[in-house]
């Protein structure tokens, strides 16, 4: 259930002009006779030159409140330990709005949320498709405090709003042959400055694309996210649904998912793609096995503002989600990184 949020102020209550006239005082200039700038040009001059409505410009995605009962999961970490909130929506990697860290918050704020369309098809019994309503109604939302942490090696604590990838699979009823489960993000480069161009976007082949083994799509710590800090998605952070794996590197939770596909091969992954040597299909979080040019034995944990002075952390093996674990019995952790 969506629950819209109550603009703060420093102001009076009674003192705070209604936000509907504020982001719409165009309109409410034309219905009072003055049609733009240009029919005030006569008589202001050069002063007409200048844009009254510039912080038009400057647009705040509108996120809203959400309901949600806490996690089992939350018992580590601890709620004090969490990343500020404008920290976290500020400070971020998407790609598709450009390769610098502030670029997601500075050009995601008009992208466009609802309507909204997740197609889960494949070897699967019963396909479905959700639209933005159902993202937060069909299966009960829960906060999760996970660790997240970046193949950058930064990290951050986060609290997410979402539900389990598996259950939502399980309502597709997968055939047994399904192995591997393929994610897409929405391909919209109108929106998306960083999918109109290879150098805008990172080299990345765009949409963007990612993927898990089914058993590790199934394990209830993988979340599909559509909310954090109490509210659902910004733009930036990958609205208005996203992956969670906490226990991988970051860039394997793909952001404004439109397409789950259930396979019988490994799917393509859009960072291997680009650099196989890299970025791996499993990107498991593992101390041991370093990225071709840095260390990931320890890590930069953002716990606040002047993000390059944090305090430097051990890294754990699975980001110390060590529950997973038995989904990699078999597996040689340093080939298959």
């Amino acid at each position: 259930m969506l629950i819209k949020s109550k603009q703060a102020s420093q102001a009076r209550e009674q003192d705070v002009t209604d936000e509907s006239i504020y982001h719409n005082r165009r309109s409410l200039l034309k219905n009072l006779g003055y049609v733009g700038l240009g029919s005030l040009a006569p008589s202001l001059g050069t002063m007409a030159k200048a844009d009254w409505f510039s912080s038009d410009k400057e647009k705040i995605f509108e996120t809203q409140k959400l309901q949600y009962v806490s996690s089992t999961y939350n018992k580590s970490p601890v709620v004090s330990d969490k990343t500020p909130e404008d920290v976290a929506t500020s400070y971020n990697n998407f790609f598709e709005f450009g390769t610098s860290k502030s670029d997601p918050k500075e050009k995601a704020q008009d992208f466009t949320v609802d309507p909204w369309s997740l197609r889960i098809d494949g070897l699967v019994e019963e396909p479905l498709t959700l639209g933005y309503d159902d993202l937060f109604k069909l299966l009960p939302l829960e906060e999760r405090i996970y660790r997240f942490r970046c193949v950058e090696a930064w990290s951050m604590v986060i609290p997410w709003i979402g539900f389990e990838l598996g259950k939502l699979i399980a309502l597709t009823k997968p055939l047994s042959k399904a192995k591997y489960v393929a994610f897409s993000t929405l391909y919209d480069p109108e929106q998306m400055p960083g999918q109109r161009s290879r150098f805008v976007g990172g080299g990345v082949d765009y949409p963007y694309v990612e993927g898990l083994r089914i058993d590790e799509a199934m394990h209830p710590l993988a979340l599909l996210t559509v909310g954090m800090y109490g509210k659902t998605l910004p733009p930036q952070n990958g609205a208005p649904i996203r992956l969670m794996t906490p226990w991988k590197y970051g860039f394997k939770s793909i952001k404004s998912i439109v397409h789950i596909k259930l396979v019988d091969k490994e799917p393509p992954t859009s960072w291997k793609r680009l650099a196989a040597n890299e970025y791996g299909f499993y990107a498991n979080v593992n101390p041991e096995v370093a990225h071709p040019r840095w260390s990931q034995a320890r890590e930069r944990r953002i716990m606040g503002k002047g993000v390059f002075n944090q305090e430097r952390i051990d890294t754990q093996l699975f980001n110390g989600y060590s529950e997973v674990a038995p989904l990699y019995n078999d597996l040689d952790l340093q080939k298959n990184y």
